[in-house]
């Protein structure tokens, strides 16, 4: 008998939602980053959500398509478990976050924040050479690089030898994109890096 899907290390099933109450104590922590030097794409969040200051897991929140987009864009053979981030870095992946206070909503940061967050990125890209970096989310993007026409997809400058990406926020109350729509912007950045398609064919 094959084995039951819902118990395989890293699914939900395995790992317990947090309490309303551990929910509220995790404002305004911050996670480790996932990151290795030389990485082919740091990913970049905004900031992390009480979910995942919670859990200690980038992209953790429920109903967060960050990490379905990653894998329909090609980037991991199967759907990960926010749980299994550490699988990233054998895979050229990464995850930072804009600014490291956790908050029930991105919007709750401040542009000093955003700034300030933007200089410790290009500090932190300088240390650890990835080849390329994509940050989640356009409107952070603009506030903390002080770039307000910035839209999704390459962008003309560099970041500390990097190259940049803006993608959309996978944010479940992002309602402009579909599951669907957001892997296909995971693959546009995947197929400019070079990284093969890793779904199974």
């Amino acid at each position: 008998m094959p084995p039951d899907p819902a118990r395989r290390v890293g699914s939900a099933a395995t790992h317990p939602r947090p309490t309303k109450a551990e929910l509220a104590a995790a404002a305004d922590r911050t996670i480790p980053d996932v990151l290795a030097p030389g990485l082919a794409v740091l990913f970049v969040g905004i900031n992390p959500g009480l979910w995942s200051a919670a859990t200690g897991w980038h992209f953790a929140r429920p109903g967060n398509r960050f990490w379905p987009a990653l894998h329909g864009g090609g980037f991991t053979p199967r759907q990960l478990h926010p749980s299994e981030q550490g699988e990233l870095p054998a895979l050229g992946l990464g995850i930072t976050n804009m600014a490291a206070r956790a908050s029930a909503r991105a919007d709750e940061l401040s542009t000093e924040e955003l700034l300030d967050g933007a200089t410790i990125l290009t500090d932190t890209v300088a240390r650890y050479r990835p080849r390329w970096v994509a940050v989640v989310g356009v409107t952070a993007y603009r506030i903390g690089f002080q770039r307000p026409k910035a839209t999704f997809g390459p962008q003309p400058e560099s970041l500390a030898g990097a190259r940049l990406w803006v993608l959309p926020n996978p944010s479940g109350l992002n309602a402009h994109f579909t599951p669907v729509t957001l892997g296909l912007a995971f693959a546009e950045l995947r197929g400019a890096t070079g990284l093969p398609d890793r779904r199974p064919t």
